[in-house]
Parts: C-alpha cells; structure tokens; sequence
C-alpha cells in the first residue's frame, strides 16, 4: 500500500514538472498580438491628463515594441519603471493575460494643490510630484502662489491644505495661499478687504480657531473694513493692523522733468545764495558794471534836479528881490 502511494506521488511530480516545461515553452513560443491600456481614475476626474492613445505613443517615442514580439523577450518591470517617469502618471501596472494581450494599468496623476512661482505655474500631488501646468488641462485645486526651495517644499503645506479642505467653513473662506518665506504664510479670503497671516504652517488648528473667534467678536464691531492685515501666528493673541495707518508718501522720480528748460521769470534768487541758477540768471548777475566817472554824480542821468518851492509873497508886499546867479570860476590850465 505505501509503494503504490509513492508511485502515485512520483507520478504527480513528473506530470507536473511537464506541464511547467510545456507551459514555459509554449509561453516563449506565444508572441504579444495585443496591448491593451486601462486608466483607473479616468471616470472620477473630468480633467484627463493620461490617455490611452497617450499611453501608447510614449511606448513609441522610448522606442519599446511590444506587439508582434515573443512573450519572454518583452520586460514587463522595464515598461513600468519607463512609464512612472511621466509627470502625468502616478502608478503603473503591467501584465500578461491568456492570448498574449499585454494590460497595462496606469492612474493618471492626482493633483492637489497648484503652485504659482512667478511666470512657472506647476501641479503638485499628495506624493509631492510635480506636473507642469498647461492650457490644456485644468484642475480644480488650491492655489499657492510664492517660491519654494528643496528646505522649504510644497508639501509642508499640505496639512493644512487638507485641513481646510475638509472643513466646509474654512473651505468656503480661503480662497488662495500665498507664501513670503517659511515664517510668513498669507492666506486671502473670500471677505474682501484684509489678508491673515498664519506665520508657520504648524499648530494651524488653533490659528484657525482664534481667527473664528476673531471674526465673530471683534469684526462686527470695528468693521470688516477695519483692518488690512490680522495676524494670528503668534501664541494666545491675535494681532490686526489698522487700514487708516499713515503711510510716508514717496516722491517718485520723472525722467522727463531733467528734459525741461529753466523758467528764468520764474527764479529770483540772489548773489549771496548758493543754489544753482540758469545760464541767463547767472550772467545777469555776473555781469561787470561799468566804472563812473569822479565828476558824474552817483543818481542816475536820467533823474531831473529837484525845484525849490517858490516863498509865499503876503498881500501887497512887494517881491523879494532874486539872487545873483553865481558863476563858476574856470578852471585852472593846467601849466606845460
């Protein structure tokens, strides 16, 4: 009875081994006559970065032929690893089904936020991979506008991204994040009128809260015009600059004002001054007077000698008799 049973078991084991080496061989005879690609979350996203014509034409430009090939010569890792490149697709899963017909399962890139760095825009996913923003697509995601580094990347906001997007209240009153530096990230509301600084993206729970109570005690009281800037990243306090601050005007430069001509009717300035003067100004000031003579009085030529009033003559007196007019003696010549 135990011989039979060990022949019975050496039986099983050769007809298996068979059955591997006849599989094996008619797998490397098999060749792909289909490649079939799949796209997982093409029915909950209306936006379409990954398609399967896509899909197809990557395989294309990285010159990988797999229709008309034999099954063993095809590697399925290779396609996958080449595939998970693409800044469109977030996992890939490759297979071989019954009739040589490759699957291929990708998931098209999830975005969660889009960032805004100057003139770049990019998306960025929950694994932090970047897609470059184009006119073509469009997500409906949070914006972040502001520079990042590889210290300081857009992952650390997504905590509270995600925060807020699961809070209804707070999700209909953030509108956009704008990020200065690591210390002072901005967040706009849909109030008009005022920006809140939420300092550092840790401990946004309580800074969330305080800036509820905020605007349920103070806000309708001072106005919700009130404050241009409320900043809550500072522990127990909620700190709000006023809008009507005063501002230092400043002078802004017109290079056009260089390009005028002086006024000179319009410059009065005198010798002793030492501001700067027009050519015209200058000269007439700079002018050399002529020099007078010793026997030219100093009043001018033109200014007529001042008449003696006549006396008054009393009723029937007689006139008072003129004075001699004096002679000027000659003068001397002078001696040769």
């Amino acid at each position: 009875m135990k011989i039979l049973r060990y022949i019975l078991l050496i039986v099983l084991t050769a007809l298996m081994v068979a059955g591997i080496v006849w599989a094996r061989d008619k797998s490397r005879d098999e060749v792909c006559k289909e490649v079939v690609v799949e796209v997982l979350n093409d029915d909950k996203d209306s936006t379409h970065f990954v398609t399967p014509a896509g899909v197809l034409f990557e395989l294309e430009r990285k010159h990988i032929i797999v229709k008309g090939k034999p099954v063993w010569q095809i590697n399925v890792e290779k396609i996958e690893e080449m595939l998970s490149q693409s800044q469109y697709i977030e996992s890939v899963e490759c297979m071989f089904e019954n009739g040589g017909r490759l699957k291929i399962r990708v998931e098209q890139i999830v975005p969660v936020m889009r960032v805004f760095d100057g003139d770049h825009s990019y998306y960025v996913n929950k694994n932090g991979k970047s897609m470059t923003a184009v006119s073509a697509f469009y997500a409906d995601v949070p914006i972040v506008e502001g520079h990042f580094t590889k210290a300081f990347g857009p992952m650390r906001l997504l905590p509270m991204i995600n925060y807020v997007e699961n809070d209804p209240e707070l999700k209909s009153l953030v509108t956009m994040y704008c990020v200065r530096d690591s210390n002072n990230i901005y967040i706009v509301p849909s109030i008009h009128g005022h920006v809140v600084n939420m300092g550092r993206c840790d401990h946004f729970e309580s800074k969330f809260r305080k800036l509820k109570l905020f605007y349920n005690k103070v806000m309708p009281v001072k106005g919700w015009m009130y404050y241009d800037t409320i900043s809550v990243k500072w522990d127990y306090q909620v700190v709000a600059t006023r809008r009507d601050k005063v501002v230092e005007r400043v002078q802004e430069y017109d290079p056009e004002e260089d390009e005028q001509a002086d006024d000179p009717g319009t410059m009065r300035i005198s010798d002793n001054s030492l501001a700067p003067v027009n050519k015209m100004t200058r000269d007439r000031h700079s002018a050399p007077k002529p020099a007078s003579s010793p026997e030219q009085p100093k009043s001018s030529p033109a200014a007529a000698p001042a008449q003696s009033k006549p006396p008054e003559r009393k009723p029937g007196a007689a006139p008072a008799p003129a004075k001699p007019a004096q002679s000027k003696p000659a003068a001397a010549k002078p001696k040769r």
